[in-house]
């Protein structure tokens, strides 16, 4: 599967999803229901003007706002607006973009619907989503884990066949390190304590890690980390 086939199959999976739970449904996002996530992502592909208040500033009251008149739609209608893509004016529409941009973007939200659920349990990913999300992870680590004190280590356990993979994140000491599948190591790496990777290391340097609410929510974040 290319990363465009990633994209829209979560895409599709989570908007399944959201029209099974409905508008009113906690998800590991704080403060925000099933609806605030959809109208989140109808605005994050269909309006640039307000998008970049997602990272905080003068330009988040901004986006609160855009956010909340999303919101106000039926939420069937809004869910709809999110299963059917990104307006032929977005930067999303270009294919590349949306299965570099979207594949995570729609991965980790899934995950926020899913795993707020009574009896969820993790997922045994297709191969070539966790290809694509380990690589991810490869290349944007730095970032991710920039704000960990020490280094950090990932060893991904679903590698191809069976194989484990190691990948040194960020150099220094005390060094921990998270194992677990690709999909998990990524879903911790967005802040979410829900996942099922294992933290190991010094015990003070796991627990100050622990305790570091590691928010990324979503990928332009990195992106723009990239070009610093």
């Amino acid at each position: 599967m290319s990363a465009i086939d990633l994209a829209r199959a979560e895409r599709a999976a989570l908007c399944d999803l959201l029209d099974e739970v409905g508008p009113d449904a906690p998800t590991l996002c704080e403060g925000w229901t099933t609806r605030d996530l959809a109208a989140h992502l109808v605005v994050r592909e269909g309006r640039v003007d307000a998008a970049l208040g997602v990272l905080g500033g003068p330009l988040a009251a901004w986006t609160e706002k855009v956010q909340n008149d999303a919101a106000s739609q039926p939420f069937d209608k809004l869910v709809n607006l999110v299963r059917s893509g990104p307006p032929i004016w977005s930067h999303f529409r270009v294919p590349f973009v949306d299965g570099q941009m979207n594949t995570i973007e729609f991965y980790v939200h899934h995950e926020d619907v899913r795993r707020r659920q009574s009896d969820w349990s993790a997922r045994d990913l297709n191969q070539a989503l966790s290809n694509f999300l380990w690589d991810r992870i490869k290349l944007s680590g730095r970032l991710y884990f920039n704000n960990v004190k020490g280094g950090v280590t990932l060893i991904r356990t679903d590698g191809p066949d069976g194989e484990p993979e190691e990948h040194r994140a960020k150099s220094g000491e005390p060094m921990i390190t998270i194992t677990g599948p690709a999909g998990e190591i990524v879903l911790l790496a967005y802040g979410r304590q829900e996942s099922e990777a294992l933290v190991e290391g010094d015990p003070q340097a796991v627990a100050a890690f622990q305790e570091t609410r590691l928010r990324v929510e979503d990928e332009e974040m990195l992106l723009e980390g990239e070009d610093d």
